[in-house]
């Protein structure tokens, strides 16, 4: 048991001390502040530390650029969630850029008071995907909007330990990893949303749910697995990962978000935010996997063969 929780502290974003100045109020007055500073297009809004670090779908974006130009305004679905111990905050839901919504997960670190990463999962109407698939790569904001995650503030005697949320968490991903949906700690019929697009139910009968079809699902690994937000309060977990396929298999990773909806010690739904990045993009991109893909083949030369 020892060893199983140094892996799970392994897997999770580092607890420090740098968030403890700020709880709850602080870290939401702090979103709300960027948010308002990206709608206005203005940086200096924002309470932002020189040396800041923002990446949008794990591409590095300097301060008035990128989103700072194209968000408009906040969308229909709007979440926040809160985590005091790690220092960070984030927001899961839409944004307006002119007159086409985006499903986003922003994920913002706090430190002293200040902004210091800022981490954005960007899915838009028309983005790159599975080939052959139509729509390449799901995106449903009218869905989302139709069925957003629920809004709730747990009595304490329902919330559970951070390290049990985040276990929780890791089943599903090792699940995925080993083709068996049973080692997934979720209630049947739970739901998953991928962009706002519900995928489960879509195979009729009781056993189509946020479990199934692991067997043949076309994964090798779930890899650069985080955790970098747990809100004990609403039972609201956020992971993010990358899928690596199957070797030989001309399909695209999927870099994504994933927010855990946790009732019972058991996974109720899940939202996500995600992409596929092309093969030669560095994903996540951030610390302790600053970059997680596979290298072209003559990237690295061969060594020389030694003459006879």
């Amino acid at each position: 048991m020892r060893l199983m929780a140094v892996l799970l502290a392994s897997l999770a974003v580092p607890v420090t001390a740098l968030g403890a100045d700020c709880d709850r109020a602080c870290l939401k007055s702090t979103l709300d502040a960027y948010l308002a500073a990206i709608v206005k297009h203005d940086p200096k809004a924002a309470p932002l530390r020189q040396g800041y670090r923002q990446t949008e779908n794990a591409l590095n974006t300097p301060p008035g650029k990128g989103v700072w130009q194209s968000v408009t305004g906040l969308g229909k679905v709007q979440r926040r969630y809160l985590d005091a111990v790690s220092g960070q905050a984030a927001y899961y839901g839409t944004v307006d850029e002119g007159a086409k919504p985006a499903i986003v997960t922003v994920r913002l670190r706090v430190e002293n008071r200040l902004i210091t990463e800022v981490e954005w999962f960007i899915a838009r109407d028309g983005d790159p995907g599975l080939p052959g698939a139509n729509p390449p790569n799901l995106w449903g904001p009218d869905s989302l909007a139709a069925n957003p995650p629920p809004e709730r503030n747990l009595p304490k005697d329902k919330r559970l330990p951070r390290d049990t949320m985040i276990g929780i968490v890791m089943s599903y991903f090792d699940g995925i990893t080993s083709h068996d949906g049973s080692i997934v700690l979720a209630h049947p019929g739970c739901n998953r949303y991928e962009n706002g697009t519900k995928v489960t139910g879509r195979r009729g009968g009781q056993g189509d749910d946020c479990v199934s079809g692991f067997q043949g699902f076309n994964v090798a690994n779930v890899a650069a697995r985080r955790v970098p937000l747990v809100d004990d309060e609403q039972g609201v977990v956020l992971g993010m990962a990358v899928f690596i396929r199957k070797p030989g298999v001309a399909v695209p990773r999927n870099a994504f978000s994933e927010w855990f909806w946790i009732e019972d010690g058991k996974i109720r739904d899940i939202w996500t935010a995600m992409y596929y990045p092309e093969p030669t993009r560095a994903v996540p991109n951030w610390p302790p996997f600053d970059g997680n893909f596979p290298l072209a083949a003559g990237v690295i030369p061969a060594p020389a063969q030694p003459s006879r």
